[in-house]
This record gives C-alpha cells, structure tokens and sequence, in this order.
C-alpha cells in the first residue's frame, strides 16, 4: 500500500492502540473492545480498514471465534524538513539480500538458520540485532542531522534566489557528471530557462562554473 495512504490510516489513535495490542497476541473483538474501552461497532469499523490496508489478518478457532492478528513486519518513515516531506514504507528485505554490497555498512552479526532450534543462539540472535536496531537508529539519526547541515549551507550559498530543491538536484546532477545546460534539464526534467538561470545564481555564488558551455562543480 502507498505509505502516504498507510500514514492516514495510522494517524487514527483507536487504531494505533489496536495495532499495539495486536502486536502482544492475537485478539478478538470483544476482547479488544473491553481492553480498549472503544464500542464493538468502532473496533469492527477499525478492524476492516487494517484489514483491507494489509495490516492485519484473521483466523477462526476451533471454537469459531474468529481472531484477528498482525499480517507482517513494516516500517513507516516520515521525514519533515525545511528541504522536503516524504514518507517511506519498508518491508523486512528477504535473508539472501548480500549486505556487502552496501558501500557504507560493515555488518557482523549473523542470523540463525531457519532449521536452528538452539534457545541459546536464538537468543543471542535476538540480542544482536535488537542492539544492531538501535546502532543504525542512532547512525540514521546522526545522517540526517549532517544531511540538514548540508542542506543548509547550499542554502546560505543560494540565498533564496534559487529553489532549494532545484539547487540540490542541480549539484547532484554535477557530481563526476559535468553537463551542458540541456542535459542537465533533461536529467531533471526542468524547462531549459530556468535551468539556465539557477545555474547562473549558483555560479554567482561559487557553486558551480562553466568552462566550454559545460557546466561542472567548483574545486
């Protein structure tokens, strides 16, 4: 589902709440009711658009009660910044994903085969990478904050003459890729013009140059 959709979705608290207590066992209707203290009918109401949305299923027991629990794992990111908003949804990527390709990640930690039944190594399995969570939590954290430092001094460069947005597409278009005017609006799919002029407002602020009708990043 479109993470902008699942963000509405989210924003109601009941169901926030019925998430929360879903992710603690499966549970019934009326039992989600009592413990939440939210009407059968609202609990219903908010089981059906989780349900339509992916985020939980449901299973009948041998008593044909029926229980709803939590489809599968995802995480919803929101980014708010004077730069841009976004949201991103992520689903667990599959165990044969080779973690060595990224350029910046050194992972150790190793995940215990499917056929393990050791409760010792599933448990320092669970340690590792719950610690392992929290690490690249704080590493995201402190990326965004240097990437908002970042932001702000092309920014200050710019001095408002030119979008941030633009500007930024514009020296990340440049990185080892000097272009001409109209390639470096087809790369953004901006009209020409105005390419040509944010660029002239970077180039006034030492930003950028162009040498030969090629526009290229300052040394």
């Amino acid at each position: 589902m479109d993470s902008s959709a699942l963000l509405d979705i989210l924003g109601n608290e009941n169901r926030r709440r019925i998430l929360r207590l879903l992710s603690r066992k499966p549970c019934y209707v009326t039992e989600i009711s009592e413990q939440l203290d939210v009407s059968p009918k609202a609990v219903i109401d908010h089981l059906r658009t989780l349900e339509e949305a992916g985020l939980i299923e449901s299973h009948t027991d041998n008593g044909r009660r029926k229980y709803f629990h939590i489809a599968e794992e995802l995480r919803l990111e929101v980014t708010v910044s004077p730069y841009g908003f976004g949201t991103k949804s992520a689903y667990p990527a599959s165990a044969s994903l080779d973690v060595t390709t990224c350029q910046h990640l050194s992972i150790e930690a190793e995940a215990p085969t499917t056929q393990s039944v050791d409760p010792s190594e599933l448990a320092d399995a669970l340690r590792q990478f719950e610690e392992l969570a929290h690490e690249l939590s704080l590493a995201q954290r402190w990326v965004h904050g240097r990437l908002a430092d970042v932001h702000d001094l092309i920014a200050e460069s710019v001095t408002g003459e030119v979008d941030d947005q633009l500007a930024m597409a514009l020296l990340r278009a440049l990185v080892g890729r000097p272009a001409s005017t109209e390639a470096l609006a087809r790369r953004i799919d901006a009209p020409p013009a105005l390419i040509e002029d944010a660029l002239s407002t970077l180039a006034d602020g030492g930003l950028v140059r162009r040498t030969d009708g090629v526009w290229r990043l300052n040394d």
